[in-house]
């Protein structure tokens, strides 16, 4: 430990100058004579305590009292550099005996004096092993002095006050006994918290509680001891904070009483646990004085000191009333409190502040601002709530719902103006769903619109951004825009028709829209997580106003579904940023279900826009936390009839159709509630086909018919029975894009109702066996019934085998007809190869060329006809001089017919010569072509 740590230069201590360290026997020598030496010294001048212990516990005449007070001066005089801890104990016995005797003998109050100043010196040690080894009779020992508090002497109190205010501020002693070093500076410090001085000396308070100057130095000295978390909470098992409470209004001119009682208490509130400090403080006792010293200081303080001690006593307070226990109302306290908060707004004076005059100080905007938060802490209480009512706070705090003016010369400066503003307004969203007959006699709606209007006007103004309500609003309106905005969601949250019907009579719904743009138009230049905040509660107070009313909705349409579009296109990557995107994504999710749905001009509009597509590409992230939203606002959107072809028609990632999306999640979501399935996705258990791990570890317990069934309450703790709708409303045949999987899967989703309806049918039978024994008739229906249930999964099982099965065997006649392909494709790729080898065979071996040409002309006399042509001309086939046994190319050379041959035979003179009809057109056409 680094208090009981040797202090630099201590071992050099023993060591006699001049001598090397390598002489070694010279060197212990010399130790071992300055030893004798000092113990001689010590010998000498030590007195023998036990002499004197003995010598006090006699009661004899006045003479033995003269040797009594002689020998304890002696003792003070052999001990005045310090005490040794050895002899600490004999000391405080000493110190006990003379204790006694005061109330007797008034001479011993002197000695007793000197002894406690002793222990205010450091105590002297001869080992550095001195303050561990004494460590538990030195804690004894100080915890003694606490218990001299019942000595009646006022001269002996403050010593004891004086001596442990000395333990925090430690001078060494001119001169050090002989052999000894003092303590570390802490050690005395340490020892009073082990040994629970500070309990004993909050006890002694009830010792002096008519001695002003006594009870003034207990005080200073708790003050010092209530620096250390150890001494609060020794001090809070001895009701310290009640004790102290009580001494805040006792009689003191020089406000010392007032000062140092508030100091421990704030001492305690941080070293300690605070909810205890409450408790103690929260007796009707503690609360009358926390309010006679408050009203004191407020009437009667003049001075900055008296001005911040009231501030402090204010927080205190404020604490006390977090506390439900506590009596505030009953003492009076709250009622003043509520008063003073609306001292400057309200227009008629309240007797109970009468005389009060605040200024414009820093002490007292800082009350202000105290007295708004200790508004908003009552508003919390249900007793508290008339005296809200009755005492002007609504209209208090709507009158810093206005554009900000320039203050003027004996008013809040411009920050501070803004900063109260925004407080009232933040305590404004607390207190107005509490009074909202006076809100909307204060024509709190009118306001707050009319300063939206400001907000996003362009009216030159420059926020301070200073305060806590301020943050992010430095140098625009956002912080006002944010706050009058928790204001309207705090009203329209209570869904009176009194408070909607007023907002959107005075066209809430266009001016929000407005708002909102101008928002968004902000996050495109830079994401802020307050901008985030203003625009999902707009989407909250629109989702509000337009659930239950068509018209509404139709005001909403075009302009407000352009902006949920630009909401549902988010990238995906900001959910995760942390500035509060994904609750802007929700509350424009929430607002499509109240705005749009129910809305065919909005809904066909919303289907224009291509939304449908943009709700399935969020789907298809399949992030749990939006599912289930999604999925119920495509259920609803599916009334419409245009809906479900926006469904098919939508494709997502490699061609994904949208049955095949809600199948996937079908399967993700039985895995996640260990569904039991096959290596196929087949059911498993046909007893209980969708039923997951925790459903079946549930047991029966007899409810009324009242109550639903646990599994009537699993349908809404998962997504498969929006899933199961969804999938309803598409149809369960000639589903596109589907895998032997999805279809297996299908199956299951097509008897979701039946098997849930057997689920509830077997908690009814396991009910009625648990409290009854059913007729033999009732128990055979109750059979057939399971049965029923049991033959559907069997059914449904068979089914999705030969699902499978199909699909296996189609799987292998492709699979054939593939491997068919590859066949003709190695084969065709053989005779390349061969032909290409021929090729080769004859461009390189001249008896191969030969015999190739030899095999082709004898093809080539084969192919020709057999019959031939009388008096015709023959051609030969043969190219001269060709060197090659391929296809000849296109260009051939055809020789003429002989000129003989084409006069033909010789005329027969005797025929006549016959002329050849033909088609004049035919020619011209012959011609053309």
């Amino acid at each position: 430990m680094a208090s009981l740590a040797e202090p630099p230069g201590s071992r050099a201590h023993s060591r006699s100058p001049g001598l090397s360290p390598a002489l070694g026997p010279s060197r212990c020598g010399g130790e071992r004579r300055r030893a004798g030496s000092d113990a001689v010294q010590e010998t000498q001048v030590r007195p023998d305590l036990n002499h004197a212990i003995k010598l006090l516990e006699d009661a004899g005449s006045s003479d033995l009292e003269d040797e009594q007070l002689k020998v304890l001066k002696k003792v003070v005089k052999s001990f005045e550099n310090g005490l040794p801890l050895k002899d600490l104990t004999q000391i405080m016995d000493i110190l006990n005996l003379c204790a006694e005797k005061v109330n007797e003998q008034e001479a011993f109050v002197e000695p007793v004096c000197e002894l406690i100043k002793l222990c205010g010196l450091p105590f002297q040690k001869k080992k550095l092993s001195d303050e561990v080894n004494y460590s538990v009779a030195v804690s004894k020992s100080i915890a003694q002095l606490g218990c001299l508090m019942r000595v009646p002497s006022s001269q002996v109190r403050i010593q004891i006050c004086k001596c442990i205010i000395s333990f925090y501020k430690m001078e060494l002693p001119k001169k050090l006994l002989p052999g000894y070093q003092p303590t570390s500076a802490n050690y005395k410090i340490q020892m009073a918290e082990l040994g629970g001085l500070a309990e004993t000396l909050v006890l002694s308070l009830a010792l002096v509680e008519n001695q002003l100057t006594e009870k003034l130095w207990v005080l200073k000295a708790l003050e010092h001891l209530s620096s250390s978390g150890v001494n609060c909470r020794h001090m809070m098992k001895a009701q310290a904070a009640s004790r102290l409470c009580l001494c805040l209004n006792g009689t003191d001119p020089s406000g010392q009483l007032v000062f140092r009682s508030s100091e421990i208490l704030w001492n305690l509130l941080e070293n300690s646990s605070k909810e205890e400090v409450v408790n103690q403080l929260s007796s009707l006792e503690c609360i009358h004085a926390l309010k006679e010293v408050f009203v004191d200081r407020l009437i009667n303080g003049f001075r900055h000191y008296d001005r911040q001690l009231r501030n402090d006593l204010l927080v205190i307070a404020t604490l006390v009333a977090e506390n439900s226990a506590a009596s505030m109302i009953e003492s009076g306290f709250t009622m003043l409190l509520i008063v003073l908060a609306t001292f400057t707004e309200a227009k008629i004076p309240n007797p109970l502040l009468k005389g009060l005059k605040l200024t414009y100080s820093y002490e007292d905007f800082e009350m202000k601002k105290l007295l708004f938060n200790i508004i908003g802490i009552f508003s919390k209480d249900p007793h508290a709530v008339q005296l809200l009512s009755e005492n002007d706070v609504m209209p208090a705090l709507l009158d810093y719902v206005k554009p900000h003016k320039k203050p003027g010369f004996h008013d809040w400066s411009a920050a501070q103006y803004e900063e109260l503003q925004l407080h009232a307004i933040a305590i404004l969203a607390s207190v107005a769903p509490l009074l909202v007959d006076k809100y909307l006699s204060c024509q709190a709606n009118t306001l707050l619109l009319v300063f939206l209007e400001w907000c996003i006007g362009q009216d030159p103004f420059f926020g301070q951004g200073n305060s806590f309500h301020g943050t992010g609003g430095r140098g625009s309106k956002l912080a006002q825009m944010r706050y009058s905005l928790r204001v309207l969601k705090s009203v329209v949250s209570l869904h009176d028709d009194a408070v909607n019907l007023n907002l959107c009579d005075q066209g809430a719904i266009s001016q929000l829209l407005d708002v909102l743009k101008y928002a968004a138009n902000k996050l495109e230049q830079k994401d802020d997580a307050i901008l985030l905040e203003i625009q999902a509660n707009i989407l909250f107070i629109l989702s509000a106003l337009c659930e239950n009313d068509v018209h509404r909705k139709e005001l909403f349409s075009y302009e407000g579904v352009d902006l949920l579009i630009s909401f549902i296109q988010m990238d995906p990557k900001k959910l995760h940023s942390g500035l509060g995107h994904n609750r802007l994504l929700f509350s424009a999710l929430d607002c499509l279900w109240s705005c749009v749905i129910g809305c065919y001009i909005a809904e066909d509009y919303f289907l224009e826009q291509q939304g449908i597509f943009l709700l399935l590409d969020l789907l298809a992230l399949k992030q749990k936390n939006l599912c289930n939203v999604i999925l119920g606002i495509l259920s609803e959107f599916c009334d419409n009839p245009k809906t479900i072809i926006h469904i098919s028609a939508w494709r997502g990632e490699k061609d994904q159709t949208a049955a095949k999306l809600l199948i996937q999640l079908w399967r993700q979501e039985e895995m996640d509630l260990g569904v039991q399935r096959d290596q196929y996705g087949r059911i498993a258990d046909v007893k209980r086909p969708i039923a997951g791990n925790f459903q079946k570890e549930q047991e029966v317990i007899p409810m009324p018919s009242s109550c639903p069934s646990f599994a009537i309450v699993e349908i809404s703790e998962n997504i498969r029975a929006k899933l199961y709708s969804l999938l309803c409303k598409l149809g369960f045949e000639n589903l596109p894009g589907l895998s032997a999987k999805d279809f297996v899967t299908l199956a299951i989703i097509r008897r979701y109702i039946d098997f849930k309806v057997g689920e509830v049918w077997s908690e009814v039978c396991a009910e009625l066996k648990e409290e009854f024994r059913p007729i033999g008739s009732d128990e055979e229906i109750l059979k057939v019934i399971s049965e029923v249930s049991e033959n559907i999964g069997k059914m449904v099982t068979a089914y999705q085998t030969e699902v499978l099965e199909n699909h296996h065997h189609q799987e292998i006649q492709e699979e054939k007809k593939t491997y068919t392909k590859i066949r003709a494709v190695h084969k065709q790729k053989e005779m390349v190869n061969k032909s290409w080898e021929n090729f080769l065979t004859r461009t390189s071996n001249y008896e191969a060329l030969k015999k190739a040409k030899r095999l082709q002309e004898k093809s080539i006399e084969a192919s020709k006809s057999k019959s031939k042509t009388q008096n015709g001309a023959v051609h030969s086939t043969d190219i001269k001089g060709l060197g090659t046994t391929v296809g000849s190319g296109r260009l051939v050379t055809v020789e003429s017919t002989p000129f003989q041959l084409v006069k033909g035979p010789p005329a027969d003179k005797d025929l006549p010569l016959k002329k050849i009809p033909f088609c004049e057109e035919a020619l011209k056409k012959n011609r053309k072509s």
